[in-house]
């Protein structure tokens, strides 16, 4: 059976008249006939009576007729959808992010990628930078949004953005006033940290920090996210060296300093496999380039 038999059946039950259908069809008569009886051959079952008063349907063909109808319209709906997804119009992606990119961006990318492609679905999985990766070299994830600068080959990138350390501090701590600090005032004090396991290219960073102000933190606590890192400060158990967007984190009792003569930054990058070839992929990253960086 063929959608062509389908559609000839349909016509034939319309106009119950061979040749006004095989003229709708823009075909002879012939053709016609024989794709029914192919059609009936398949079905089983006779679906027209032909006789002197005309061409009727039989019981069996007047039941076929819904259903052949609803297949003809799966069909052109699944063509229409097949089509949509190619043209980046309909789909779904899923987006990998860290933590901190809620306040570095992402939110407003979000919003306007909603606006420009209201029928594309994203879902949005927190993952750290390592996770990430290997989702994406796994193809579980489509994007992500890493802190990292160990790309593997294969692997595209958008530098989103770019932003200081900051110290955070409890918010009565003796150097909470200050304007700016200069790092080595934290020797000495414990420290609350990103794990290495989570985020080793910054763990790593914070400690070359520390080593260039002449000292080795004394990392009290460990942690998975920078908001708990954030909300070990503010419950005064801790100091920290943060992103500066964790300033619109919002936890009361923590404070951010800004650090003098700082050498290293706190970067996003957008990730994806360069050999992706998919139009909602490609209307995502358009939208991603609007909020990115300027290039360097």
């Amino acid at each position: 059976m063929e959608f062509r038999h389908l559609r000839y059946f349909l016509m034939l039950a319309e106009e119950l008249h061979f040749g006004r259908a095989a003229q709708r069809l823009a075909i002879t008569q012939p053709p016609l006939s024989l794709n029914i009886q192919q059609l009936e051959a398949s079905v089983g079952a006779q679906l027209f009576v032909r006789n002197s008063r005309g061409v009727q349907l039989t019981a069996a063909g007047q039941a076929f007729v819904p259903a052949a109808r609803a297949l003809l319209e799966q069909a052109g709906e699944a063509a229409r959808e097949a089509r949509e997804v190619a043209q980046g119009v309909l789909g779904s992606l899923q987006i990998g992010f860290a933590g901190t990119v809620l306040y570095s961006g992402l939110p407003q990318m979000l919003k306007g990628f909603a606006q420009q492609h209201p029928r594309l679905r994203l879902t949005l999985r927190e993952l750290s930078s390592s996770d990430q990766l290997i989702d994406l070299m796994h193809e579980r994830l489509d994007v992500g949004f890493v802190h990292t600068t160990r790309v593997p080959a294969g692997f595209s990138q958008i530098l989103v953005s770019r932003q200081p350390f900051v110290a955070c501090l409890p918010a009565a701590h003796a150097l909470a006033r200050r304007k700016r600090l200069v790092l080595t005032a934290l020797q000495g004090e414990p420290f609350a940290m990103i794990s290495r396991t989570v985020s080793p290219d910054y763990h790593e960073r914070i400690l070359g920090l520390c080593a260039d102000a002449g000292f080795s933190p004394e990392i009290r606590f460990d942690l998975r996210h920078w908001l708990s890192v954030v909300s070990m400060v503010s419950q005064g158990l801790a100091v920290a060296l943060v992103p500066a967007a964790l300033r619109q984190a919002g936890l009361p009792g923590a404070v951010f300093v800004p650090l003098e003569a700082q050498t290293s930054s706190y970067e996003t990058h957008c990730l994806w496999k360069t050999d992706r070839d998919q139009a909602a992929l490609a209307a995502f990253l358009g939208v991603v380039r609007a909020f990115a960086l300027p290039l360097e």
